[in-house]
């Protein structure tokens, strides 16, 4: 496998408050070469406006995260795609830790360890969202997924549903291979857990979860989770 340049997709939806600061923070990256993709879903505020002049390409595509970063793989230039929640924060080597780890260990896709932006009970959530991670090879947005184009397209890229479409993803990528779980860590926004309770997002969380293993459809999870329906 030949392991080359690294395109960043962020999937965006009316992230105006923090979308400035999410890519100054990501501006080293592109002086080295990294290509950063914005992917707007139909934003109400001037998100877009603020990210073109810190972006490579910022695109438009319809609402719903797998959605969107399906749109930012089909327009990236490079063959290896890591996928950024706005509020998440890479360590400051992210690229050379996934470069160098893809083609060291002949890995084809991998996360990084989280940390939340909160202390308390927040570092022990981490934890446990870590270790479960690595004990059965599926993880989550949270944990900054990158993969190569050519896994991304034979795993068939993000199921159109509505929420898990991460965890649907890498249940298919473990299938090609074993992930690289890198300890360098991101850190994710703790705005959720803040907003509606630690307990209270834990509980819902899990809840969410076995429901999708259980079948439940992904659309009335997501409901539950906040997501507002599509045609709203």
């Amino acid at each position: 496998m030949t392991v080359g340049k690294l395109s960043i997709i962020v999937p965006v939806l009316n992230e105006a408050t923090v979308i400035e600061a999410s890519l100054t923070a990501l501006a080293p990256y592109r002086e080295r070469g990294v290509e950063l993709i914005v992917v707007d879903g139909g934003s109400s505020d001037d998100t877009c406006a603020r990210a073109r002049p810190l972006a490579d390409n910022v695109c438009v595509a319809s609402r719903g995260r797998a959605i969107q970063m399906n749109a930012g793989r089909a327009v990236a230039r490079s063959n290896i795609l890591l996928f950024l929640h706005a509020d998440t924060c890479l360590p400051d080597n992210a690229d050379s830790l996934i470069l160098d780890g893809l083609k060291r260990l002949g890995r084809v896709w991998g996360r990084f360890d989280t940390q939340f932006d909160g202390r308390g009970f927040l570092s022990v959530i981490a934890f446990m969202m870590n270790l479960r991670s690595r004990l059965t090879g599926v993880a989550t947005g949270d944990q900054a997924l990158f993969v190569t184009c050519e896994a991304f397209d034979a795993a068939g890229g993000f199921p159109l549903i509505a929420l898990m479409e991460d965890i649907a993803l890498t249940t298919k990528l473990k299938r090609l291979g074993r992930p690289l779980c890198l300890r360098a860590r991101v850190t994710a926004s703790a705005r959720r857990w803040r907003t509606h309770g630690t307990l209270r997002t834990i509980f819902l969380m899990w809840l969410l979860r076995l429901g999708y293993f259980c079948g439940a459809d992904p659309a009335q999870l997501a409901q539950r989770y906040g997501y507002a329906p599509v045609d709203q």
